[in-house]
Formats: C-alpha cells, sequence, structure tokens
C-alpha cells in the first residue's frame, strides 16, 4: 500500500476489522452497482471512496429534473446526459485511484451474467422488480453475494442475500408489485444507499454480521429500525434446489 493510500483510507484502516489486510481486500474487490438512481449514488460514492477498486455501474437512463431530488451524482447542468458515463466521471474524480467502468445498458436475460461477470458481489439499485430478478437469478447461478435495497417514501428496507445460504429475494418478494411511480423523499435513499454500502464493505473486508437472512426495514415517520427474520423458502422455484444441494 502506498503512503498516499494509506493517508486517503488512513481513518478506516484504524478500524481493527478492516486494518491494512482489509483495505487490501477492497482494493481488490469488483462490485457490480446496478442502477444509478437514488439508491445507486449514495451506493457508488461510498464504495468509490472506500477505495473498492473496481466499480461497473450500469444504468440505461438519462439524467432528468425530477431525479435530482435524490440522484446526488449529479447536477442541474447534467439534464440530459446519460447516467452511467456521467456517474463514472463523477466518481473517478471522487477516487482517481480505483477504476470505473459506466455501462449504458438495460439489464435482460441475455446480458446479465455478462454485466456481473468478474465481480464479487451484486449492489441492487434498481427500480423495478423484473430487473431485481434478474440480478437475483445471477447472484444465484454465479454464486455472487446480492445487497438488496428499496425505498417508498420515507420508508425502506435492505438484506444481504448469500447464494445456497440464505433467502433469495423471490423467497421474500415471491411476486412483484404492481409498476408504479413511487414518491421518495431523497434522505431515504441516502439512509438505505449508505447502509447497502456499509453492507459491501463488511462482506469484502468480513468485519461485522452481515444481514443475512435479516431484513433491515426504516421508518422514517418514527425513525425507528425493525428487523425481520426471513427463512429460504422450501418451495421457492429460484433457490429451492440451491439449499436442497447444499443440505
Amino acid at each position: 500500500m502506498t503512503s498516499k493510500e494509506q493517508e486517503r483510507y488512513g481513518r478506516q484502516i484504524l478500524l481493527d476489522e478492516i486494518g491494512a489486510a482489509g483495505q487490501e481486500k477492497l482494493k481488490k474487490a469488483r462490485v457490480l452497482i446496478a442502477g444509478a438512481g437514488g439508491l445507486g449514488s449514495p451506493i457508488s460514492i461510498y464504495l468509490a471512496a472506500a477505495g473498492v477498486g473496481f466499480l461497473r455501474v450500469v444504468d440505461l437512463d438519462e439524467v432528468s429534473l425530477s431525479n435530482l431530488n435524490r440522484q446526488i451524482l449529479y447536477k442541474t447542468e447534467d439534464q440530459g446526459r446519460k447516467k452511467a458515463t456521467t456517474a463514472a466521471a463523477v466518481l473517478a474524480k471522487l477516487n482517481p485511484r480505483i477504476r470505473i467502468e459506466g455501462l449504458v445498458e438495460t439489464i435482460t436475460p441475455g446480458n446479465v451474467l455478462n454485466l456481473a461477470e468478474g465481480c464479487c458481489l451484486i449492489m441492487d439499485a434498481m427500480d423495478n422488480f423484473s430487473a431485481r430478478y434478474l440480478l437475483n437469478e445471477a447472484a444465484l447461478e454465479m454464486e455472487i453475494p446480492y445487497i438488496y435495497g428499496g425505498i417508498h417514501g420515507l420508508e425502506g428496507a435492505l438484506t444481504t442475500i448469500i447464494p445456497g445460504k440464505t433467502a433469495c429475494l423471490k423467497c421474500i418478494f415471491p411476486s412483484a408489485p404492481p409498476p408504479s411511480v413511487v414518491p421518495v423523499l431523497g434522505a431515504t435513499a441516502g439512509v438505505i444507499g449508505t447502509l447497502q454500502a456499509m453492507e459491501a464493505v463488511k462482506y469484502i473486508t468480513g468485519a461485522g454480521d452481515l444481514l443475512a437472512d435479516r431484513l433491515l426495514t426504516f421508518d422514517g415517520y418514527s425513525m425507528q429500525f425493525r428487523e425481520i427474520k426471513i427463512r429460504p423458502d422450501p418451495e421457492c422455484d429460484c433457490c429451492a434446489a440451491n439449499h436442497a444441494d447444499q443440505g
């Protein structure tokens, strides 16, 4: 580790649970961030700041004025620009010591495995369940941990899915909610996205306990967190076979 890296990451290296060894793990890590919006903004900012060595940011959309209450990667003058490439440029300025790949793509059954190829972790920052289910299936097939996060208004939730060990996304949400324009306070995206980034750092470095088989919910109206225990569904059409193999 160079002296510049020691200076840049010094405060987190001071943590016994991370230290120099954990920082090296972060440097070698490759993470897929699916979505560069409300959740993807704090996720990518904090993973870049923490020194995760490679971030692949995937998003098809362009920045619009309606994004700016919560998508803190972007400025007013970024309207009309592609989110993925704009995000990559912003993150590269934040931390030029890491590699950022911004891909302007829709996540589909035909490309999801390629997008996750070479990554050790999948971060779910999507706003639709069709893409979330594809990420879930890719995580299970490729045995890559998957960190889910979702928000609505002043409420949100997150969990960490470990293929073969925990419930998968389909166990928790067997069917997708109807598509709609979701109300969101920007700070809610900040809370959940930041916690997802923390889970990612914990997974990569081995620090602390992950939200495995635990759904952490946040209620911003009452400022309360609640933990819901979750279990693999033995009849899940996505992961039941994985758990049977483990058994």
